[in-house]
């Protein structure tokens, strides 16, 4: 994805270090039903076991190839190393049975100010808005506690549940990149970005 973001407006070094520094010390989003937190290699057994799920792994191009409870385990320990870096992170929520209902992956550029978000969250706890009202929680939290500027989304052409939520939600569509995946398969995915003030005055957050 080094395509992304299209839009590039480098911020001072105070600016990334602020958002470096928020990156780091991230933990996890205190959704009101089962609040995420950051995967560790603890994780590696459940989270394979979400993954392999053809309509979860299916759409995502940039998780590991072959998918393996060992690749998954270095997918892992790669966000954790991004983490360190103030560059990305991995977080997984659970549903009371102690199974992994959903992720997100977080890619974030401290020099431009800008994060992508990409994730999963399982058929039956789809419905009802709940991945809506996600996103927007998630979105929002990008902004506020990383201190980003741009947020970044990106989707396969023929995904519509994805431009439908980010078209409803006030991502702009900005063109299209070349998506590459593990074992060397590309497709066109669209982009779409979203500014702070953009997302401060379409929702009425502070931020």
């Amino acid at each position: 994805m080094a395509d992304i973001p299209l839009t590039r407006i480098v911020l001072s070094a105070k600016r990334q270090s602020e958002i470096r520094d928020a990156v780091c010390g991230a933990t996890g989003i205190p959704f009101d039903n089962a609040p995420s937190r950051l995967a560790t290699p603890d994780d590696t057994e459940i989270f394979y076991r979400f993954l392999s799920d053809p309509e979860i792994h299916g759409p995502i191009y940039n998780l590991p190839m072959p998918l393996t409870p060992e690749t998954v385990g270095d997918y892992i320990k790669r966000k954790q190393e991004a983490q360190t870096r103030g560059e990305g992170m991995l977080f997984l929520r659970f549903d009371a049975d102690g199974e992994v209902l959903g992720y997100s992956e977080f890619d974030i550029w401290p020099e431009w100010g800008a994060g992508d978000l990409g994730g999963a969250i399982r058929a039956d706890k789809q419905g009802n808005r709940v991945g809506v009202t996600g996103a927007l929680q998630t979105f929002t939290w990008m902004f506020k506690s990383l201190r980003l500027e741009l947020l970044v989304a990106t989707g396969a052409l023929d995904n519509i549940r994805t431009a439908r939520l980010l078209d409803g939600i006030g991502f702009v569509r900005k063109g299209e990149t070349t998506s590459h995946r593990p074992d060397g398969a590309t497709r066109q995915s669209l982009v779409w970005e979203v500014t702070r003030q953009a997302w401060q005055a379409r929702h009425g957050v502070e931020l």
